[in-house]
Protein backbone atom coordinates (compact mmCIF):
# COMPACT_ATOMS: atom_id res chain seq x y z
CA UNK A 1 0.00 0.00 0.00
CA UNK A 2 1.34 3.78 -0.95
CA UNK A 3 1.92 5.43 2.17
CA UNK A 4 0.56 8.96 2.29
CA UNK A 5 2.69 11.83 2.93
CA UNK A 6 3.86 12.47 6.17
CA UNK A 7 2.63 15.66 5.89
CA UNK A 8 -0.86 14.88 5.00
CA UNK A 9 -1.28 12.68 7.28
CA UNK A 10 -0.16 15.16 10.06
CA UNK A 11 -2.94 17.90 8.59
CA UNK A 12 -5.58 14.74 8.88
CA UNK A 13 -4.78 14.07 12.65
CA UNK A 14 -4.70 17.49 13.89
CA UNK A 15 -5.69 17.25 17.52
CA UNK A 16 -6.08 13.73 17.68
CA UNK A 17 -1.60 13.32 17.52
CA UNK A 18 -1.77 16.98 19.47
CA UNK A 19 -3.50 15.27 22.15
CA UNK A 20 -1.06 11.79 22.31
CA UNK A 21 0.52 11.75 25.70
CA UNK A 22 3.57 9.43 24.42
CA UNK A 23 5.47 8.02 26.47
CA UNK A 24 8.59 8.27 24.44
CA UNK A 25 9.37 10.83 22.61
CA UNK A 26 10.88 8.65 20.41
CA UNK A 27 7.20 7.43 19.13
CA UNK A 28 5.90 9.53 16.21
CA UNK A 29 3.04 8.82 14.75
CA UNK A 30 3.41 10.54 11.52
CA UNK A 31 6.35 8.19 11.01
CA UNK A 32 6.14 4.51 9.37
CA UNK A 33 9.64 2.75 10.92
CA UNK A 34 9.41 0.38 7.40
CA UNK A 35 7.25 3.26 5.13
CA UNK A 36 4.15 1.49 4.95
CA UNK A 37 1.05 2.01 6.92
CA UNK A 38 -0.20 -1.15 8.90
CA UNK A 39 -4.18 -0.89 7.47
CA UNK A 40 -5.67 -2.14 4.15
CA UNK A 41 -8.83 -0.35 3.62
CA UNK A 42 -10.30 -2.76 0.95
CA UNK A 43 -14.06 -2.17 -0.11
CA UNK A 44 -13.60 1.02 2.58
CA UNK A 45 -16.27 3.06 4.48
CA UNK A 46 -18.34 4.84 2.07
CA UNK A 47 -21.74 3.87 3.63
CA UNK A 48 -21.22 4.77 6.87
CA UNK A 49 -20.00 7.73 5.71
CA UNK A 50 -22.63 8.97 3.32
CA UNK A 51 -25.23 8.14 6.62
CA UNK A 52 -22.53 10.36 8.71
CA UNK A 53 -22.87 13.53 6.08
CA UNK A 54 -26.03 13.44 4.65
CA UNK A 55 -28.43 11.94 7.52
CA UNK A 56 -26.88 13.46 10.16
CA UNK A 57 -27.01 10.67 12.11
CA UNK A 58 -25.18 7.64 13.36
CA UNK A 59 -24.93 4.32 14.46
CA UNK A 60 -21.50 3.04 15.72
CA UNK A 61 -20.49 -0.51 17.59
CA UNK A 62 -17.66 -1.35 19.13
CA UNK A 63 -18.04 -5.34 19.56
CA UNK A 64 -14.96 -7.03 21.76
CA UNK A 65 -13.30 -7.51 24.43
CA UNK A 66 -11.99 -6.55 27.81
CA UNK A 67 -9.46 -3.76 25.66
CA UNK A 68 -12.84 -2.69 24.22
CA UNK A 69 -15.14 -2.99 26.86
CA UNK A 70 -12.58 -0.35 29.04
CA UNK A 71 -11.03 1.12 26.42
CA UNK A 72 -9.80 4.53 26.03
CA UNK A 73 -8.76 3.96 22.58
CA UNK A 74 -12.73 3.45 22.18
CA UNK A 75 -13.51 7.13 23.58
CA UNK A 76 -10.72 8.79 21.41
CA UNK A 77 -12.39 7.13 18.34
CA UNK A 78 -15.90 8.44 19.17
CA UNK A 79 -14.08 12.01 19.60
CA UNK A 80 -12.49 11.50 16.43
CA UNK A 81 -15.91 10.68 14.83
CA UNK A 82 -17.74 13.91 16.58
CA UNK A 83 -15.21 16.24 15.74
CA UNK A 84 -14.80 14.83 12.45
CA UNK A 85 -18.47 15.01 11.63
CA UNK A 86 -19.68 17.82 13.63
CA UNK A 87 -23.27 17.79 12.86
CA UNK A 88 -23.85 14.25 13.21
CA UNK A 89 -25.74 13.03 16.25
CA UNK A 90 -24.14 9.75 17.60
CA UNK A 91 -25.37 6.54 18.75
CA UNK A 92 -22.48 4.65 19.91
CA UNK A 93 -22.67 1.14 21.79
CA UNK A 94 -19.74 -0.31 23.81
CA UNK A 95 -20.62 -4.07 22.97
CA UNK A 96 -17.45 -5.20 24.54
CA UNK A 97 -17.50 -8.14 27.03
CA UNK A 98 -14.05 -8.85 28.90
CA UNK A 99 -12.53 -12.45 28.08
CA UNK A 100 -14.86 -12.75 25.00
CA UNK A 101 -13.38 -13.17 21.62
CA UNK A 102 -15.05 -14.27 18.13
CA UNK A 103 -16.56 -17.65 18.90
CA UNK A 104 -18.76 -16.02 22.08
CA UNK A 105 -19.21 -12.24 20.07
CA UNK A 106 -20.98 -14.90 17.18
CA UNK A 107 -23.33 -16.15 19.27
CA UNK A 108 -24.13 -12.80 21.30
CA UNK A 109 -24.63 -10.79 18.04
CA UNK A 110 -28.32 -10.93 17.84
CA UNK A 111 -28.53 -9.61 21.39
CA UNK A 112 -25.59 -7.13 21.69
CA UNK A 113 -25.63 -5.69 18.04
CA UNK A 114 -27.81 -6.43 15.77
CA UNK A 115 -30.95 -5.85 18.30
CA UNK A 116 -29.99 -1.84 18.59
CA UNK A 117 -31.21 -1.75 15.04
CA UNK A 118 -29.67 -1.30 11.99
CA UNK A 119 -25.74 -0.33 12.42
CA UNK A 120 -23.65 2.34 10.18
CA UNK A 121 -20.16 1.30 11.38
CA UNK A 122 -19.18 -1.74 13.13
CA UNK A 123 -15.45 -1.78 14.92
CA UNK A 124 -15.10 -5.90 15.58
CA UNK A 125 -11.59 -6.87 17.46
CA UNK A 126 -11.15 -10.27 18.92
CA UNK A 127 -7.18 -11.23 18.15
CA UNK A 128 -6.07 -11.40 21.75
CA UNK A 129 -8.40 -13.32 23.45
CA UNK A 130 -9.04 -15.87 20.56
CA UNK A 131 -5.14 -16.74 20.84
CA UNK A 132 -5.65 -16.58 24.60
CA UNK A 133 -9.04 -18.68 24.35
CA UNK A 134 -9.55 -20.50 21.26
CA UNK A 135 -6.91 -23.90 20.50
CA UNK A 136 -8.27 -24.89 17.43
CA UNK A 137 -7.53 -22.22 14.66
CA UNK A 138 -10.89 -23.53 12.59
CA UNK A 139 -13.07 -21.84 15.43
CA UNK A 140 -11.12 -18.45 15.17
CA UNK A 141 -12.50 -18.22 11.45
CA UNK A 142 -15.80 -20.07 12.22
CA UNK A 143 -16.44 -17.19 15.10
CA UNK A 144 -15.09 -14.51 13.54
CA UNK A 145 -17.17 -15.21 10.05
CA UNK A 146 -19.69 -16.01 11.65
CA UNK A 147 -19.94 -12.22 12.78
CA UNK A 148 -19.35 -10.90 9.72
CA UNK A 149 -21.25 -13.02 7.38
CA UNK A 150 -24.56 -12.80 10.23
CA UNK A 151 -23.96 -8.89 9.74
CA UNK A 152 -23.63 -9.08 6.05
CA UNK A 153 -27.27 -10.80 5.74
CA UNK A 154 -28.53 -8.67 8.04
CA UNK A 155 -27.60 -5.56 7.53
CA UNK A 156 -25.44 -5.28 3.73
CA UNK A 157 -24.90 -1.86 4.09
CA UNK A 158 -22.92 -1.76 7.27
CA UNK A 159 -18.98 -1.24 7.11
CA UNK A 160 -17.42 -3.27 9.22
CA UNK A 161 -13.42 -2.57 10.56
CA UNK A 162 -11.44 -5.62 11.78
CA UNK A 163 -8.58 -4.36 14.42
CA UNK A 164 -6.04 -6.84 15.71
CA UNK A 165 -4.88 -5.87 18.69
CA UNK A 166 -1.20 -7.05 20.29
CA UNK A 167 -0.19 -9.29 22.77
CA UNK A 168 3.51 -10.60 23.79
CA UNK A 169 2.37 -13.65 22.11
CA UNK A 170 2.09 -12.16 18.72
CA UNK A 171 5.15 -9.97 18.66
CA UNK A 172 7.00 -13.49 19.49
CA UNK A 173 5.37 -14.64 16.11
CA UNK A 174 6.21 -12.20 13.87
CA UNK A 175 9.81 -11.76 15.41
CA UNK A 176 10.45 -15.26 15.05
CA UNK A 177 8.97 -14.66 11.10
CA UNK A 178 5.31 -16.04 12.04
CA UNK A 179 1.92 -14.35 11.76
CA UNK A 180 0.02 -15.22 14.62
CA UNK A 181 -2.83 -17.71 13.64
CA UNK A 182 -5.82 -15.49 15.34
CA UNK A 183 -4.79 -12.82 12.57
CA UNK A 184 -4.46 -15.21 9.88
CA UNK A 185 -7.93 -16.25 10.04
CA UNK A 186 -9.16 -13.11 11.04
CA UNK A 187 -7.35 -11.71 7.42
CA UNK A 188 -8.90 -14.47 5.90
CA UNK A 189 -12.35 -13.42 6.23
CA UNK A 190 -11.15 -8.93 5.67
CA UNK A 191 -9.91 -10.15 2.27
CA UNK A 192 -13.47 -12.45 1.93
CA UNK A 193 -15.61 -9.81 2.91
CA UNK A 194 -13.98 -6.21 1.63
CA UNK A 195 -13.50 -5.35 5.25
CA UNK A 196 -10.43 -3.03 5.94
CA UNK A 197 -8.50 -4.15 8.94
CA UNK A 198 -5.78 -2.60 10.95
CA UNK A 199 -2.86 -4.99 12.20
CA UNK A 200 -1.75 -2.97 15.30
CA UNK A 201 0.03 -5.84 16.55
CA UNK A 202 2.55 -5.48 13.69
CA UNK A 203 2.48 -1.78 14.15
CA UNK A 204 3.50 -2.20 18.06
CA UNK A 205 6.10 -4.84 17.01
CA UNK A 206 7.29 -3.13 14.50
CA UNK A 207 7.77 0.25 16.26
CA UNK A 208 9.65 -1.41 19.33
CA UNK A 209 11.94 -3.34 17.24
CA UNK A 210 12.45 0.13 15.86
CA UNK A 211 13.70 1.27 19.58
CA UNK A 212 10.25 4.14 19.71
CA UNK A 213 9.39 2.70 22.70
CA UNK A 214 9.34 0.06 24.78
CA UNK A 215 6.96 -2.66 25.85
CA UNK A 216 7.77 -2.94 29.92
CA UNK A 217 8.05 1.17 30.16
CA UNK A 218 5.61 2.43 27.83
CA UNK A 219 2.84 -0.05 26.51
CA UNK A 220 3.01 -2.18 29.55
CA UNK A 221 0.40 -4.84 29.22
CA UNK A 222 -1.81 -6.35 26.40
CA UNK A 223 -4.65 -3.74 28.54
CA UNK A 224 -2.37 -1.16 27.09
CA UNK A 225 -1.32 1.75 29.40
CA UNK A 226 -2.92 5.54 28.41
CA UNK A 227 0.18 5.90 26.13
CA UNK A 228 -0.53 2.46 24.47
CA UNK A 229 -4.08 3.15 24.10
CA UNK A 230 -3.70 7.31 22.33
CA UNK A 231 -1.34 5.09 19.58
CA UNK A 232 -3.82 2.54 18.95
CA UNK A 233 -6.52 5.61 18.34
CA UNK A 234 -3.76 7.32 16.27
CA UNK A 235 -3.37 4.44 13.78
CA UNK A 236 -7.03 4.07 13.83
CA UNK A 237 -7.56 7.70 12.86
CA UNK A 238 -4.85 6.99 9.88
CA UNK A 239 -7.30 4.41 8.39
CA UNK A 240 -10.37 6.39 8.60
CA UNK A 241 -8.76 9.43 7.29
CA UNK A 242 -7.80 7.70 4.57
CA UNK A 243 -11.03 5.98 3.85
CA UNK A 244 -12.97 9.16 4.53
CA UNK A 245 -10.96 10.68 1.73
CA UNK A 246 -11.96 8.78 -1.09
CA UNK A 247 -14.35 10.00 -3.57
CA UNK A 248 -17.84 9.33 -2.61
CA UNK A 249 -19.92 7.24 -4.98
CA UNK A 250 -22.97 8.80 -6.07
CA UNK A 251 -25.11 5.72 -4.40
CA UNK A 252 -25.00 3.61 -1.34
CA UNK A 253 -23.89 0.49 -2.52
CA UNK A 254 -24.60 -3.13 -0.82
CA UNK A 255 -21.44 -5.21 0.59
CA UNK A 256 -21.10 -8.33 -1.71
CA UNK A 257 -21.82 -11.54 0.10
CA UNK A 258 -19.72 -14.05 -1.48
CA UNK A 259 -19.54 -17.73 -0.23
CA UNK A 260 -18.16 -18.56 2.70
CA UNK A 261 -15.04 -19.24 3.75
CA UNK A 262 -16.16 -22.12 5.91
CA UNK A 263 -19.56 -23.04 5.69
CA UNK A 264 -19.92 -24.42 9.40
CA UNK A 265 -19.04 -20.92 10.38
CA UNK A 266 -21.45 -19.78 12.73
CA UNK A 267 -23.06 -17.16 11.00
CA UNK A 268 -26.36 -18.65 12.20
CA UNK A 269 -25.51 -18.68 15.67
CA UNK A 270 -27.88 -17.59 18.50
CA UNK A 271 -28.76 -17.70 22.25
CA UNK A 272 -30.85 -20.33 23.01
CA UNK A 273 -32.89 -20.20 26.03
CA UNK A 274 -31.87 -22.20 28.91
CA UNK A 275 -35.44 -23.17 29.96
CA UNK A 276 -35.34 -24.97 26.80
CA UNK A 277 -33.20 -27.85 28.78
CA UNK A 278 -35.42 -30.87 29.47
CA UNK A 279 -35.22 -34.48 31.07
CA UNK A 280 -33.42 -32.01 33.90
CA UNK A 281 -31.75 -34.20 36.38
CA UNK A 282 -29.58 -32.66 39.16
CA UNK A 283 -29.75 -28.96 37.44
CA UNK A 284 -32.18 -26.18 38.56
CA UNK A 285 -32.77 -22.75 37.37
CA UNK A 286 -31.76 -20.11 39.57
CA UNK A 287 -33.41 -17.22 38.35
CA UNK A 288 -30.47 -14.62 39.59
CA UNK A 289 -27.28 -16.92 39.83
CA UNK A 290 -24.38 -14.94 42.24
CA UNK A 291 -21.18 -16.55 42.77
CA UNK A 292 -20.86 -17.59 46.77
CA UNK A 293 -16.92 -17.47 46.51
CA UNK A 294 -16.81 -13.81 46.09
CA UNK A 295 -14.49 -14.16 43.02
CA UNK A 296 -14.73 -12.16 39.83
CA UNK A 297 -17.96 -12.22 36.94
CA UNK A 298 -18.32 -10.60 34.38
CA UNK A 299 -21.43 -8.30 33.16
CA UNK A 300 -24.13 -10.34 32.19
CA UNK A 301 -23.12 -13.39 33.93
CA UNK A 302 -24.28 -12.73 37.39
CA UNK A 303 -27.33 -11.96 39.13
CA UNK A 304 -28.88 -13.29 35.87
CA UNK A 305 -30.76 -16.97 35.00
CA UNK A 306 -28.19 -20.04 34.92
CA UNK A 307 -29.22 -23.30 34.66
CA UNK A 308 -26.69 -24.88 37.79
CA UNK A 309 -25.42 -28.55 38.79
CA UNK A 310 -23.25 -29.10 40.62
CA UNK A 311 -22.73 -32.99 41.28
CA UNK A 312 -21.19 -35.75 38.74
CA UNK A 313 -24.18 -37.41 36.91
CA UNK A 314 -26.23 -34.51 36.68
CA UNK A 315 -27.56 -34.19 33.06
CA UNK A 316 -29.46 -31.52 31.01
CA UNK A 317 -30.81 -31.86 26.91
CA UNK A 318 -31.63 -30.04 24.63
CA UNK A 319 -33.13 -30.02 21.12
CA UNK A 320 -32.09 -27.81 18.20
CA UNK A 321 -32.08 -26.86 14.73
CA UNK A 322 -28.81 -26.32 12.48
CA UNK A 323 -24.94 -27.53 12.28
CA UNK A 324 -23.89 -27.18 15.46
CA UNK A 325 -24.82 -26.23 19.36
CA UNK A 326 -22.76 -25.68 22.39
CA UNK A 327 -23.02 -23.70 25.96
CA UNK A 328 -21.88 -20.54 26.96
CA UNK A 329 -21.10 -20.90 31.03
CA UNK A 330 -18.97 -19.80 33.48
CA UNK A 331 -16.07 -21.43 34.39
CA UNK A 332 -15.00 -20.70 38.20
CA UNK A 333 -12.83 -22.31 40.78
CA UNK A 334 -15.28 -25.02 41.11
CA UNK A 335 -15.62 -25.81 37.21
CA UNK A 336 -16.34 -29.18 36.34
CA UNK A 337 -15.84 -31.66 33.34
CA UNK A 338 -18.79 -32.21 31.43
CA UNK A 339 -19.36 -34.71 29.11
CA UNK A 340 -22.14 -34.98 25.75
CA UNK A 341 -23.69 -36.77 23.22
CA UNK A 342 -25.35 -35.60 19.83
CA UNK A 343 -27.61 -37.66 17.98
CA UNK A 344 -27.30 -40.80 20.51
CA UNK A 345 -23.25 -40.68 19.71
CA UNK A 346 -20.81 -42.03 21.83
CA UNK A 347 -20.11 -39.58 24.72
CA UNK A 348 -17.52 -37.35 24.86
CA UNK A 349 -15.71 -34.76 27.36
CA UNK A 350 -14.66 -31.53 27.56
CA UNK A 351 -12.85 -30.01 30.48
CA UNK A 352 -14.06 -26.42 31.57
CA UNK A 353 -11.76 -25.24 34.04
CA UNK A 354 -9.42 -23.46 32.97
CA UNK A 355 -5.93 -20.94 33.79
CA UNK A 356 -7.65 -18.41 34.65
CA UNK A 357 -10.63 -20.28 36.87
CA UNK A 358 -8.80 -19.72 40.07
CA UNK A 359 -9.19 -16.09 40.41
CA UNK A 360 -12.71 -15.51 38.06
CA UNK A 361 -16.30 -17.58 36.88
CA UNK A 362 -14.85 -16.74 33.54
CA UNK A 363 -17.83 -16.60 30.63
CA UNK A 364 -16.28 -19.39 28.38
CA UNK A 365 -18.07 -20.95 25.28
CA UNK A 366 -17.99 -23.84 24.68
CA UNK A 367 -18.46 -25.92 21.49
CA UNK A 368 -20.02 -29.28 21.51
CA UNK A 369 -20.24 -30.07 17.86
CA UNK A 370 -19.85 -27.63 15.31
CA UNK A 371 -20.04 -30.37 11.76
CA UNK A 372 -23.15 -31.44 12.08
CA UNK A 373 -25.60 -31.81 9.01
CA UNK A 374 -28.05 -29.45 8.55
CA UNK A 375 -31.36 -31.25 10.43
CA UNK A 376 -32.97 -31.57 13.79
CA UNK A 377 -30.30 -32.56 16.72
CA UNK A 378 -30.45 -33.88 20.18
CA UNK A 379 -27.91 -32.87 22.33
CA UNK A 380 -27.48 -34.61 26.04
CA UNK A 381 -24.80 -32.88 28.45
CA UNK A 382 -24.07 -34.51 32.40
CA UNK A 383 -21.50 -33.79 34.50
CA UNK A 384 -18.75 -36.45 34.58
CA UNK A 385 -17.29 -37.98 38.24
CA UNK A 386 -13.37 -36.97 36.99
CA UNK A 387 -12.38 -33.09 36.65
CA UNK A 388 -9.06 -30.99 36.72
CA UNK A 389 -6.66 -31.53 40.16
CA UNK A 390 -6.83 -27.52 40.39
CA UNK A 391 -10.89 -27.14 40.42
CA UNK A 392 -12.37 -27.57 43.69
CA UNK A 393 -15.51 -29.29 42.32
CA UNK A 394 -17.83 -30.29 39.44
CA UNK A 395 -20.23 -27.08 38.97
CA UNK A 396 -21.68 -26.26 35.98
CA UNK A 397 -23.45 -23.09 35.13
CA UNK A 398 -25.24 -22.54 31.84
CA UNK A 399 -26.33 -19.25 31.42
CA UNK A 400 -26.94 -20.03 27.71
CA UNK A 401 -27.32 -22.77 24.31
CA UNK A 402 -25.11 -21.64 21.71
CA UNK A 403 -27.20 -22.81 18.52
CA UNK A 404 -26.10 -21.96 15.03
Amino acid sequence: MKPLPTALIALLLGPFIASCAAASAAYDPNLLPKGHDYFELRSGLANSRRTFERTHAGRVVFLGGSITAGGAWRQHICDYLTKKFPGTTFEFINAGIGSLGSVPHAFRLERDVLSHGSVDLLFLEAAVNDTSNTADPAHMLRGLEGVVRHVRIASPLTDIVQLHFVMPEHMADYNGGKVPASITQHERVAVAYGNPSLNLSREVTDRINAGEFSWDQDFKNLHPSPFGHQLYANSAARLLNAAFAAPLAAAEKLHPLPPPVDPTSYFRGRFGEIREARNIQGFTIEKTWRPADQKGTRRGFFDVPALVGTEPGAEFEFSFEGTGCGLFITAGPDAGRLEFSVDGGAYRSIETYTRWSNSLHLPWAVILDDNLKLGRHVAKVRIARDHDAKATGTALRVFHLLLN
